[in-house]
């Protein structure tokens, strides 16, 4: 018997969980999930005989180290900035390792180390990051195989609600993953490369600078770019490549009122704002603007030069931004408070639906001429708890998991699953599971 410890049981672990617990049942394996909440993972474990539930923290050096000794492979959920301290746990234990997460330098440091003792560190197997690699890379190698050089690819993912949930929702978006990360979304400088020159965006600047893109069968987005999409011209090995520009998607117009709040501060997460007891919304945004006549409402419209009866302010106003409902927080950074109000608004319900909408854009010359391919990719979730976030995040680390249990991962080191033997066999479970792409390609 085998054991595979998940580290987390929070919103984007129940499709991870339950299809690790129905891999382990069949093949007469073990699923530990440890959680700081014992109830939480006791609760996703729910009773399943090849299951088992236990308290877990990672800042508890003993506890760490018993559980993932007594793992075979390890697949954590924990916050971005945690990952590193299992990873020196999996070594210390001849562990393999997966996460959805971002490469941070401190993991990718553990290369070498990985590397000499055959261990995985298999990192960014999720959705965006995760099937955005996998599915880019299967038309990539595809490409190149008939001939084809590459010289340009978009690629933008979203994590959206479905048309009919919630329909008088104007921002067309709730929270369906963590509500701090889409807060924090976009800080630093965004960089890419367009036409063969480097280009930089800075956060005052992201979402002003959108790129229109329409998905078949589903209408208009818009999407901005995503942190550091040069790292990736590496990385898929489009050394030659002139544009490459990953980005997350919104409904279109959202991008235009969430910029008003970047503009007035409401996201900055460096300071705390006192005295927030018994502050209103409209309080909140008052502390970021000039003192001048009027509502906060008008004053908002007159400072950013806003139609008063305009898309940005129905969304803000829909928000509550303006109203005189409490906040309800003793105190704050701008950001904690914002994520605060929009909870409120943006909080699943048990019947909505979220949806995951990919698209990519490839562009490349063969035989004399330029080909463009379109790739999209939809996902509706059933409900609250049975998302299109969890199922797409989960469903290719349990994948993953299951992979390495059998034998069929060879490759060692700090990982991303862009290679064949990762990438091939995930995306063709993945569409018994309605998770596909629908492709166009035509002749430029």
């Amino acid at each position: 018997m085998k054991t595979i410890l998940v580290l987390g049981a929070g919103r984007s672990s129940s499709a991870l969980i339950s299809y690790l617990l129905e891999f382990a049942r069949k093949s007469n394996n073990q699923v530990v999930v440890g959680d700081l909440s014992y109830e939480l993972a006791l609760e996703r474990v729910n009773d399943a005989e090849a299951g088992k539930a236990i308290a877990f923290n990672i800042t508890n050096d003993q506890q760490s180290a018993e559980a993932i000794r007594a793992a075979d492979v390890v697949v954590s959920l924990l916050p971005p900035h945690l990952h590193p301290a299992v990873a020196r746990h999996c070594l210390a234990h001849d562990k393999h390792l997966l996460t959805a997460s971002y490469v941070s330098e401190e993991m990718q440091s553990l290369h070498h180390a990985a590397t000499a003792k055959g261990l995985l560190f298999l990192n960014e197997c999720g959705l965006d990051p995760g099937i955005d690699h996998m599915s880019a890379m299967e038309i990539i190698h595809r490409v190149k195989q008939q001939g084809g050089k590459l010289k340009s690819f978009e690629s933008f993912t979203g994590g959206l609600i479905a048309p009919e949930t919630d329909p008088e929702n104007p921002w067309r978006y709730k929270f369906t993953w963590n509500p701090r990360n889409v807060v924090m979304a976009g800080q630093g400088t965004a960089k890419y490369l367009h036409n063969g020159l480097y280009k930089y965006i800075p956060y005052q600047q992201l979402f002003k600078r959108t790129t229109a893109i329409t998905v078949p069968g589903y209408g208009q987005f818009e999407g901005y770019a995503n942190r550091n999409s040069l790292a990736y011209i590496n990385a898929y090995g489009l050394d030659e490549i002139k544009t490459m520009l990953r980005g997350t998607l919104r409904y279109k117009g959202f991008c235009d009122a969430w910029n008003v709040l970047v503009q007035l501060g409401c996201c900055d997460d460096t300071y705390i704002i006192e005295q927030v007891t018994g502050m209103s919304h409209a309080d909140f945004i008052e502390v970021f603007l000039v003192d001048g006549s009027g509502s906060v409402k008008q004053r908002v419209v007159q400072h950013f030069g806003l139609h008063p009866d305009g898309e940005e302010i129905k969304r803000l106003a829909w928000s509550g931004f303006f109203s005189d409902e409490k906040i309800g927080l003793p105190n704050g950074t701008p950001a904690q408070i914002t994520e605060h109000i929009l909870n409120k608004k943006w909080k699943l319900h048990a019947a909505d639906r979220d949806m995951i909408v990919m698209w990519h854009r490839f562009v490349y010359e063969a035989g004399g001429k330029q080909h463009e391919i379109q790739s999209s990719l939809v996902v509706t979730g059933k409900d609250s708890v049975n998302t299109a976030m969890a199922k797409t995040v989960g469903l290719p680390l349990g994948m993953a998991a299951r992979l390495l249990i059998e034998g069929r991962i060879k490759a060692t080191g700090v990982q991303l699953p862009v290679l064949p033997e990762i990438y091939a066999p995930i995306l063709k479970e993945l569409k018994e599971y309605g998770i596909s792409f629908k492709e166009q390609e035509r002749t430029l």
